[in-house]
This record gives C-alpha cells, structure tokens and sequence, in this order.
C-alpha cells in the first residue's frame, strides 16, 4: 500500500485561519484533561461515602450504596451518557430542563460528560475502597471504638487512613481509565482529544499521523499519572501493608 506520510501537516493553518492542526490536538488535549480531572473529583468523593456506606452496620445505607454501585457498574458508559444528555433533561422539573437546554451547547456536552464519567467511576472506586476496608484487620475498628470514638470518628481517623493507603494501586487503575473513558464524549458533541483527531483526519486525509499523535499524547498522560501516583503511594505506604515493605 503507498502512502503519503505528511508530519508537517501538523504546522498547518485549519480552515479558520485561527489556529494550526497542532493547536486542535492542544486545544482537544485540554479539554480531555479538564474533563477526566473533573469526573474524577466526583468519582473520589462519591465513590469513597458509597465505599464507605457499603460496610456501614447500618442496613438501610448499606442498601442504598450497593443499589449505587450495582446501578452505574452494571449499564454501559455509553448508555449512561445518552441517558445524561438526551433524556434527563426531560426528566428534571421544566424549569430546570429549559435551563440546561439554554445552556452553551459546549456546556451541555461538558456537564453531561462530567457527571456520566464520574458517576460511572465511582461505583467502582466505591467497590475499591469497600475491599480496603475490609481487607484491615477487625481489631482496628474495635480499638477505636474502645478509645471512645464513634464510629464515624473511627472511620474518619483509624480506618480510612490505612484502607486510602492500601487501594491507591487500584485507584490508580481507575484513575487512567476515567481519561481513556472520556473518548466517548465524542459522541455526544464534545471537542476532546479524540474528536480532534477525527477533524483532523477529515480535513487534511492523513489519518495515520493523526491518531498515531493522538495516542502518543494519551500515553503521556498515562506516564505522568503512572509517576505521579506511584511518588504518592511510596509517600504514603505503612510498612506490612500492601505495596508497603516490611
């Protein structure tokens, strides 16, 4: 097969005049960034109360985090997103619709895909820091008990300091999927990293360049997150412990 390698097609002015095709990978590069980093805030919060409430004594907030976890976990990311976009806004109250309807259309794509992917996210972050917990010895829990806290101070300083410690690795993994993820807001509209590379290749006909530097900016993310959280789990690790020594 002959083809026409073009690297320099990068340093071309789009259509617009605004920009080169460099700057759309920049500017999708950004807005991936912005919307994983985003979802993710909301998957850590979320999915940590849920992970928590899944080994709470009480029955009542048991059920309702497992119904959390069972409800994102189980219906596909990209239904999720169609659900978030197309039909919640006719589900809300009218006045609520119309505002999200009125929205910059950017912001609609933008607030649909943040909520979808860190919801999405944290029914499995939940199940992650479940398994921390429960993976600590009984005895940690009783003695905190036994030295008079309640037991949400108990979690609070005995037992979600040490489960936090033991699931970074595996948050990790969630971590470098939620930007992987994000390609699907594509599919609703959105500009990121991926989408600009469909432009890209619909306007200049050289899709090889363009998704083999779309995947080299995906790898560097994932390098810096990869370097970044395993600086943090060596930080933080308790010896005799997972990832921890002796």
């Amino acid at each position: 097969m002959s083809y026409n390698w073009n690297w320099s097609v990068f340093l071309q002015t789009v259509p617009s005049g605004e920009t080169t095709y460099l700057g759309w990978l920049g500017v999708g590069l950004q807005w991936t960034v912005t919307l994983s980093l985003s979802a993710w805030v909301i998957a850590l919060l979320v999915g940590g109360l849920m992970g928590v409430l899944r080994t709470a004594p009480s029955k009542p907030l048991s059920f309702l985090a497992t119904c959390h976890v069972e409800l994102f976990r189980n219906v596909p990311l990209l239904v999720q997103l169609f659900v978030w976009y197309f039909v919640l806004p006719e589900l809300l109250p009218l006045s609520w619709g119309d505002a999200f309807k009125q929205m910059n259309p950017l912001s609609q794509q933008f607030l649909a895909a943040v909520l979808c992917l860190g919801l999405f996210t944290s029914a499995r972050v939940a199940e992650q820091v479940r398994a921390g917990i429960e993976s600590l010895p009984r005895g940690q829990k009783n003695a905190g008990l036994a030295m008079g806290f309640t037991l949400p101070q108990t979690y609070r300083y005995v037992i979600l300091p040490m489960a936090f410690r033991i699931v970074i690795p595996p948050l990790t993994s969630e971590f470098l999927n939620i930007f992987k993820n994000s390609a699907v807001a594509t599919t609703i509209g959105l500009i990121e990293l991926s989408r600009q590379a469909q432009q890209l290749v619909d306007y200049t006909a050289q899709p090889y360049e363009a998704f083999i530097a779309v995947t080299l900016l995906y790898m560097l993310i994932n390098v810096t997150v990869m370097f970044l959280m395993r600086r943090l789990e060596r930080n933080i690790q308790v010896p005799g412990f997972i990832g921890g020594g002796k």
